[in-house]
């Protein structure tokens, strides 16, 4: 049976009065180990301090992975974006950690509400042969189509192996909008053999995610990082709560969530010495 990789990302980029973001160790840790009871296999985690600006200072972060690995075999996927004034070095500071094993790979430049989010074709380089040399899976972050097309373009050069894994980030204000034009067009470019994925900013209910798993996604992603939102209206009281009605979602349509050790399976983590 095809089963789905479900991801978390706990924690809100920014303050919002709806919810209780976590944002010490403890508070990240125990949400993380909730969605994990509740089916998660894979968490997204940034580098950020204790008020929740990213930074280049790994104390947070680590002290956040001794509590998770206490209690889970989640697979922890750190994160390489997000808008800073952090270099390029610092940005893949997560790579320090040896217990990463999946990382979050910008594919291109992109507008991002008034900003711009900046990764150039020599930043990709650059993190992708971090990645490499580290044994980590790049998750190639597609906000515009053009990014699916770097992909080949640094596969050329060596810089990039098959097969891909793509995550389809929709809805960021200034990029592909988050509907099922998109999803469509984006699911064509994708070649034979790759994985591929849906992360639905600003999402409002799960009818997209619904979508993309109908379509044969191998993975969806929730939490607060996202949204807060488990329908119109309905804010989610925490992160657990966003998994277990994604894995409702799930079941309902005939298929399972795959469990950490499944999930590395088909992800090929343990195995993939060659990105």
């Amino acid at each position: 049976m095809h089963k789905i990789i479900l991801t978390v990302a706990p924690v809100a980029a920014g303050a919002k009065e709806e919810i209780k973001n976590p944002l010490r160790p403890e508070e990240i840790a125990q949400e993380v180990i909730a969605c994990a009871e509740e089916g998660a296999s894979m968490v997204h985690l940034h580098v950020r301090d204790a008020e929740g600006k990213l930074t280049k200072d790994l104390s947070v972060f680590t002290r956040t992975l001794d509590l998770i690995e206490e209690r889970t075999d989640i697979i922890i996927q750190g994160s390489t974006g997000g808008l800073s004034e952090l270099s390029p070095e610092e940005r893949c500071v997560v790579l320090n950690d040896p217990r990463v094993e999946v990382a979050s790979l910008n594919m291109g430049s992109v507008n991002f509400d008034e900003d711009v989010y900046i990764n150039t074709l020599p930043e990709i380089r650059y993190w992708a042969g971090q990645m490499r040399t580290r044994k980590v899976l790049p998750e190639m972050e597609i906000f515009e189509a053009g990014m699916v097309h770097n992909a080949f373009l640094l596969a050329e050069e060596g810089v990039l192996s098959p097969p891909f894994v793509f995550a389809f980030s929709l809805g960021f204000r200034g990029a592909l909008p988050a509907d099922h034009y998109s999803l469509f067009f984006l699911q064509g470019l994708v070649p034979q053999g790759s994985l591929w994925g849906l992360i639905h900013q600003g999402m409002r209910d799960m009818s997209l995610l619904a979508a993309a798993v109908g379509m044969g996604a191998a993975f969806i992603r929730v939490g607060f990082e996202d949204s807060i939102y488990l329908a119109p209206g309905r804010v989610a009281n925490s992160n657990a709560e966003l998994v277990a009605q994604a894995v409702r979602m799930i079941q309902a349509m005939g298929l399972e969530v795959a469990t950490p050790a499944e999930a590395r399976k088909i992800l090929g983590l343990g195995s993939r010495c060659e990105l």
